[in-house]
């Protein structure tokens, strides 16, 4: 396993103090909700295995071995210097990405608002959606150079698994909706290998909206932060192949989150998330926190 990345910017003291780690052990050893057993897994969990699912680059062999390539999106390439962007045609369009982070991305397609300009590189993990004209090769690169630089996830005594991977920029193709947009987002939530939720995040660069599913395909009365979609979402055609998919990636672990893309005749696997939101999801109702997490039993000890 390669050893801990030492960004530019120190990590922050009380996020490597042994102090910090021993009060936070104590505080969670007795979990009951979803962000509870979250931030339990976080603490405790050290198997390679989640350095894997966290790396974006290397989870696409566990992917290609596990369901097949067909599932992947296709990769422009890999890239350990940020210059190598530079020279980059970005064609049509392309998603850019830290392979060690989540949530930081550059999308260019053609569908991005014609104002849109990506922003200084020193504003960190920036989340951004521009127009192929709009995509300067000079500040792409500036702004690969900067998340070359940092550490996601603030620390061993955080998300410890992004701080074991090594920084890298992923370029892959730009997927699209039937109409041309960004697609739909959705996230099968596995608990011991079975699915149990499915949320769905819509509009990501423009009116967002998000819903959450049973598995069966029941609208939850549970609110995330954003509204509902109107009207309501049909329940998906494939929706039973995108399960058996996610629980067939997520069954070597206790829980996983498993983000997929419904696009014409295909289903392409996004991310593979150990730790959502960092173990701080908001749920409203709060009785929903409980209720996810009840689907979860946590191992005494990792092995």
């Amino acid at each position: 396993m390669p050893p801990i990345f030492t960004p530019e910017k120190p990590i922050r003291r009380r996020e490597r103090s042994r102090l910090v780690r021993a009060w936070r052990l104590f505080r969670t050893r007795r979990p009951v909700t979803f962000t509870e057993k979250v931030q339990y897994k976080m603490l405790r969990d050290r198997r390679p295995l989640l350095v894997t699912f966290a790396d974006k680059a290397a989870v696409r062999e566990y992917i290609a071995d596990r369901v097949g390539e067909a599932y992947l999106p296709d990769a422009i390439g890999v890239f350990d210097e940020a210059d190598a962007l530079r020279g980059l045609s970005v064609g049509e369009g392309l998603v850019i990405k830290p392979t060690h982070g989540s949530g930081a991305v550059v999308v260019v397609s053609p569908e991005a608002a014609p104002e849109a300009r990506l922003v200084r590189p020193d504003w960190g993990w920036i989340y951004q959606h521009v127009l192929p004209s709009a995509a300067d090769p000079d500040l792409l690169a500036r702004t690969a150079g900067s998340w070359l630089r940092k550490l996601y996830g603030r620390g061993p005594n955080s998300e410890w698994a992004y701080s074991r991977i090594q920084p890298r920029i992923i370029v892959e193709e730009l997927l699209s909706s039937p109409e041309g947009a960004i697609p739909d987002d959705l996230k099968f939530f596995v608990f011991h290998g079975r699915c149990e939720y499915v949320q769905v995040d819509s509009g990501r660069f423009g009116e967002r909206t998000q819903d959450f599913y049973s598995r069966d395909w029941e609208h939850l009365e549970l609110s995330g932060g954003l509204p509902w979609a109107t009207p309501g979402r049909p329940r998906p055609e494939t929706l039973d192949e995108m399960i058996a998919l996610a629980e067939r990636l997520a069954e070597e672990t206790d829980f996983l989150r498993v983000d997929l893309y419904l696009l014409p005749g295909r289903i392409v696997v996004g991310e593979l998330t150990s730790y959502p939101a960092g173990g701080h999801s908001p749920f409203e109702p709060p009785s929903f926190n409980e209720r996810f997490g009840s689907h979860w039993t946590v191992p005494n000890r990792y092995r």
